[in-house]
């Protein structure tokens, strides 16, 4: 196959299991590339909490109050997803905690559809420095300061950042697309859509992906 997949990742940066498909889709990819299949991602928004509020929420309390998790619960499905993570990708330090907190994810989306414009590889870079800056420093991610540190070490210009996060820019955008994925059916994530057709949900592990993108490159082909 010479033509190259697209792939819709419909995400929210405060999704631990958007880091566990992130990272089996990655590795699925890899693989594929001896058979000639190859894509390009870009990030879609989604806001798993739209009303969080700025100081954001405990995770144990966040959770009980959505889901009725107890605290021993919670933790075990920390400790679980934490094991997960370390199988889906290597070296990506998942550090949550009884004392970690949520955050509103809106100006993290709005700084993800700026890197966007400037290619999928810098869009990529970003997000993986936001589930850094949440998941393993656990920093506020509605702190400007925060966020334009992570576009930073995502090689984009901190300035640049500041700028957008300053201005309001993309917020129209954002909104619009998550209206867009959501009137399609796209309710919980990662939602990992190909060619606009075809739908993988969940943090799957690299093999799942890897099957459905093979069964998926050769219906294109063949199309």
């Amino acid at each position: 196959m010479t033509k190259p997949l697209h792939i819709d990742f419909v995400s929210d940066v405060v999704c631990p299991w958007c880091v566990v498909g992130l990272g089996g889709l990655e590795t699925a990819l890899d693989t594929l590339k001896a058979e000639g299949i190859t894509a390009e991602i870009a990030f879609q928004p989604f806001e798993l909490n739209p009303g969080m509020a700025a100081e954001g929420e405990n995770i144990t309390e966040h959770i009980a109050a959505k889901y009725g998790s107890t605290p021993e619960q919670s933790a075990a499905n920390r400790a679980m997803i934490t094991a997960r993570t370390a199988e889906a990708w290597p070296g990506f330090e998942m550090k949550m905690g009884a004392d970690s907190r949520i955050w509103n994810t809106f100006d993290a989306h709005r700084l993800l559809a700026w890197a966007g414009e400037q290619g999928p590889e810098p869009q990529k870079a970003l997000k993986a420095a936001l589930f850094r800056t949440h998941f393993t420093d656990g920093n506020n991610l509605t702190d400007a300061g925060v966020l334009t540190r992570a576009a930073e070490a995502a090689g984009l210009d901190r300035a640049g950042a500041a700028e957008v996060l300053a201005s309001g820019r993309y917020a129209a955008e954002v909104r619009a697309e998550q209206a867009l994925w959501r009137s399609r059916g796209i309710n919980s994530v990662p939602a990992v859509v190909v060619e606009g057709r075809y739908l993988i949900s969940g943090g799957q592990p690299a093999a799942v992906f890897e099957e459905a993108l093979r069964k998926i490159a050769a219906d294109q082909a063949a199309a």
